[in-house]
């Protein structure tokens, strides 16, 4: 690959921590910017036949990169990718489209069911990969359809056909969502802002602000150990609130979530959690598994061998 005339936009050795809200991880192998369906089906195509693996980067909110870097294709989305257009209670939101944006749009457009979306920093694209949820809503709650591109061309998917379950997709590596038709029901706007602000608020209550981090570290455990706690308080509960580990530490505001104080890598991220998954499995008896989604060879100490 190396010698190889790359198609044009595909750059090589390209830094992604800038892509990243926690700011740690290395360069992909090779990086091109996607903006419409069509480029992104052919880019899917080339890399195919080049034998190159393909990853996506969204709004990094919910992402650890390897510290060695990525090997392969790594996409933005960009263009077409970040438009929006109503009809009636119907949204056509492309796959780079910001969930917060997307639910003041919704809101102005005096539309219910998406208010959820204010509250998690992701793109369309990953949240439909991910199912991603918040305060009782979810994807697959809204979703008709997501437009899936893949070498083969474009396919339309319901939630049922995408498997899609809590924080997962049956989508696979080679499969990159461009875009989702969502269905939504007629509301007051202002009862939408209002809700919104209300969601808004509870959050910033709740959760670290103006941080770098990844949001949501582990899962809420389903273990009835757990005694119905969230994977916050059981950390909380084992002393994790502000553990450090080099650069990285657990929020002292809410334990689930990872910061970078400044310096941090992604093996500081790593150990950290170790630590933290250590203690509550150890006091609770409950194995803690990671929502935070990795790029390149990241390992979890806790799977190593």
């Amino acid at each position: 690959m190396s010698s190889e005339v790359l198609p044009d936009g595909v750059r090589r050795e390209y830094p992604l921590d800038r892509f990243a809200t926690v700011r740690t991880g290395g360069s992909a192998e090779l990086f091109a910017r996607a903006g419409s369906a069509a480029q992104l089906v052919e880019l899917l195509a080339w890399a195919r036949t080049a034998g190159l693996a393909v990853h996506v980067v969204g709004s990094g909110s919910n992402l650890l990169i390897a510290d060695e870097g990525v090997a392969g294709l790594v996409l933005k989305l960009d263009g077409e990718h970040t438009e929006v257009h109503v009809e009636g209670t119907l949204v056509h939101a492309g796959a780079a489209v910001r969930l917060p944006s997307l639910a003041a749009r919704c809101a102005r457009e005096g539309l219910t069911g998406f208010e959820f979306g204010v509250n998690i920093p992701g793109t369309i694209g990953g949240a439909v990969r991910m199912n991603a949820g918040a305060y009782g809503g979810e994807m697959a709650g809204v979703l008709r359809y997501a437009q899936v591109a893949s070498a083969e061309g474009l396919t339309n998917r319901d939630p049922q056909q995408l498997a899609m379950h809590y924080r997962s997709s049956s989508l696979t590596d080679g499969e990159v969502v461009a875009g989702a038709l969502l269905e939504l029901a007629r509301d007051e706007p202002d009862a939408v802002r209002e809700r919104i602000a209300a969601m808004r608020a509870r959050r910033h209550a709740a959760q670290p602000q103006g941080i770098r981090t990844f949001g949501s570290t582990f899962k809420n455990p389903e273990d009835e150990r757990a005694g119905g706690r969230s994977a916050g308080l059981l950390l909380a509960e084992v002393g994790c609130n502000g553990l450090t580990v080099g650069g990285a530490r657990f929020s002292p505001k809410h334990a689930n979530f990872v910061e970078n104080t400044g310096t941090a890598t992604t093996a500081d991220v790593l150990a950290v959690m170790n630590e933290g998954r250590r203690r509550v499995l150890e006091r609770f008896g409950v194995a803690l598994e990671p929502e935070v989604q990795t790029l390149g060879n990241v390992r979890f100490p806790w799977k190593s061998g």
